[in-house]
């Protein structure tokens, strides 16, 4: 039954699209550093569930545990897997914004962020692209409801999430219950009227500030309940100095938009 439905939602997908034309309208992002516990199988595992719907860009910063080689030894085995590879540890901002140009200027008309450690599952990706018919942008909520939906996180980490969710809506007013999350989908119509150069956050704050750019412009911007499963292996990325970013880029965000230089 669950092959079926994956083929029904391939075959709907495609119906009357470019991807029916071997064109594949959505490319799913992946950042890597230092992930060569996790990559090969979450590639494996996004191209068994999606093998016409999706192709996969890993953009990874010269990690030093041979990542992009395991992602290099599986380009001819699965379809539409990409690599780029920068020369050192650039930060998940710039990788972002370097897989958006990458999607802009390939054609595709969907971009999903997704992280490399499993915290993000794979079978949602149908349910953000189904959801994308109606939005501009689909955001994984772990809170939607006043629900956590979050699992195997320490309780200081959970806190310091919830946290910046408050802190983001009251200073920005962003209508969003999730602002930090990093599992999301955007139409390429949305980043191609958007100024990336502009785009300077990175980690949490990134997150913020692209759906504050999103909203600000008049888009429209759904959420989508997701569990979150902490990483069982490798080591979070998460830093002091991305903490003390988010906690400054709201204020920045809200004076700009305010002066008009958003």
């Amino acid at each position: 039954m669950q092959e079926q439905n994956k083929n029904s939602f391939e075959q709907d997908f495609l119906k009357g699209s470019k991807a029916q034309r071997n064109e594949v309208q959505a490319l799913v992002i992946i950042p890597t550093f230092n992930e060569s516990e996790n990559i090969g199988r979450l590639l494996k595992e996004i191209s068994n569930l999606y093998p016409q719907t999706v192709d996969l860009l890993v953009i990874d910063d010269n990690s030093p545990d041979g990542t992009a080689d395991i992602v290099r030894s599986l380009q001819q085995d699965i379809r539409g897997l990409y690599l780029v590879e920068r020369e050192k540890k650039l930060g998940l901002g710039t990788a972002y914004i370097a897989g958006f140009q990458y999607a802009l200027k390939n054609n595709y008309r969907f971009v999903l962020e997704m992280d490399a450690d499993f915290s993000h599952d794979p079978k949602e990706i149908r349910v953000f692209l189904e959801t994308m018919k109606s939005a501009d942008l689909v955001i994984g909520s772990r809170y939607m409801n006043n629900t956590v939906n979050v699992v195997n996180w320490p309780l200081g980490r959970l806190i310091l999430s919830k946290m910046a969710s408050y802190y983001t809506r009251f200073i920005t007013g962003l209508p969003v219950d999730d602002p930090t999350s990093g599992y999301k989908c955007f139409s390429t119509d949305v980043l191609r009227a958007m100024d990336l150069g502009k785009v300077q956050s990175q980690g949490y704050s990134f997150q913020i500030e692209m759906n504050f750019r999103v909203w600000k412009k008049g888009h429209t911007i759904r959420e989508i309940p997701i569990v979150f499963i902490d990483r069982s292996v490798g080591k979070s990325k998460m830093t002091k100095r991305n903490v003390k970013e988010a906690i400054w880029i709201v204020w920045i965000l809200k004076i700009k938009s305010l002066i008009g230089l958003l």
